[in-house]
């Protein structure tokens, strides 16, 4: 790589190394009314206890209420372990390895010739296209245009205007109910007329072979379309920049075989979770959480960003990336950063992965530079996250 063009940093000293933590130590709070957790072991304790319940925050719809519309991320105990059974077998590393690599290694470099020829893009648009690639192929969603497809999910989640307030909260309900009819409609009913045809190895053919309905599916659909595509996308930007701001981290992530980057990006997202806060009900008393009890019934705020910097469980200089850090502390490097227990993220491994293969691609090609850092924005209630739009980034045209 050559010319690296210098550019404002996205954090201070007061903060470390993360590019985010100024903007979530703003905007990042508990729930009203809830219990609020944020060492390691709290939230550990209670992730993995069977009789909390998750949910989104107050503002935040899930239509958890109605078992049939209930994603798998809002079901638990039984009902949880079989869908969740039934579709483990697309994130596994086998399934990686000989199902989705061909895929994430295509659409990199497709991407990358692409960027190559013109010289100029926006980094956050590469992403998007990139884990938009790859969730579609996951669930199954290839009869329809991507870029368009995609953008009906996203607007069919509707929780930007819920926050924002004013006539938009008042709209959002009903710009989300159309924006998920056009999705279900042009994309979701195609892709499982075709699934009916003719089984695949993805997500609308397993629950179609569970019996599930349109209507099932279509949620199915929905929610891991937001969770592959949105959290991963945002990644991407956020462990770029820190490429871009670091020479040293940059060297030793292009320097090392797979599993060393892996690591590197790992810790990076420790202190960068996609996820800042999660939110459990407590469906009867949980004993010994930090010393205290949690009464059945109570609502708890899971600070996941805190759990992160826990000096007790991740070592000295939390707030400092060290990419040995997990080897020194005999941890996988994940921490809290795809929660715990039943609902531990099941796609963890593929959104690390699509993020090792883009920027391995990205940061070797000739002239890279930064141009214009982008705009970092916040997207509370649900998972109050971070997201970067406008990172323009150049290089020499092949």
């Amino acid at each position: 790589m050559n010319d690296m063009t210098k550019v404002p940093q996205g954090h201070d000293a007061a903060t470390g190394d993360s590019i985010t933590a100024r903007l979530a130590a703003q905007y990042v709070e508990p729930e009203p009314g809830s219990r609020h957790l944020q060492r390691f072991d709290e939230l550990r304790t209670v992730l993995r206890n069977e009789g909390t319940r998750q949910g989104g925050a107050s503002e935040s719809p899930t239509e958890k209420q109605d078992p049939t519309l209930a994603s798998i991320f809002f079901l638990h105990g039984e009902a949880h372990k079989r869908r969740r059974g039934a579709i483990i077998g697309l994130f596994t590393p086998k399934a990686i390895a000989t199902r989705h690599m061909p895929n994430i290694n295509q659409a990199a470099d497709e991407l990358i010739a692409a960027f190559r020829r013109k010289g100029r893009t926006r980094l956050d648009d590469m992403s998007f296209m990139l884990t938009s690639t790859v969730v579609a192929e996951i669930i199954g969603l290839s009869e329809r245009p991507l870029r368009p497809m995609m953008r009906r999910i996203e607007r069919a989640n509707g929780t930007p205007d819920v926050w924002r307030g004013g006539i938009r909260k008042l709209l959002a309900p009903l710009k989300s109910r159309f924006f998920g009819l056009s999705f279900f409609i042009r994309d979701v009913k195609p892709a499982i007329a075709a699934r009916r045809r003719q089984r695949q190895d993805d997500l609308i053919s397993k629950l179609l072979d569970e019996g599930r309905s349109d209507l099932e599916i279509f949620v199915e659909c929905t929610t891991f379309g937001l969770a592959g595509m949105g959290t991963t996308r945002e990644f991407i930007v956020v462990a770029a920049l820190h490429l871009f701001e670091c020479d040293a981290l940059r060297r030793q992530f292009l320097d090392g075989d797979d599993n060393e980057k892996m690591e590197v990006l790992k810790e990076i997202l420790r202190l960068e979770p996609q996820a800042s806060m999660i939110y459990r009900s407590a469906s009867e008393a949980i004993e010994d959480v930090g010393g205290e009890s949690i009464r059945a019934g109570e609502r708890v705020s899971l600070g996941i960003r805190a759990a992160n910097l826990d000096e007790a469980i991740v070592g000295p200089e939390p707030e400092k990336i060290d990419p040995d850090r997990a080897r020194k502390m005999k941890n996988n490097g994940a921490w809290m950063s795809f929660g715990d227990g039943a609902h531990f993220c099941p796609g963890w491994q593929v959104a690390l992965t699509e993020t090792r293969v883009l920027l391995d691609r990205l940061f070797r090609v000739p002239g890279l530079r930064l141009t214009r850092y982008p705009d970092m924005e916040w997207t509370p209630p649900m998972l109050q996250s971070y997201q970067f739009v406008n990172a323009v980034i150049e290089c020499d045209r092949a």
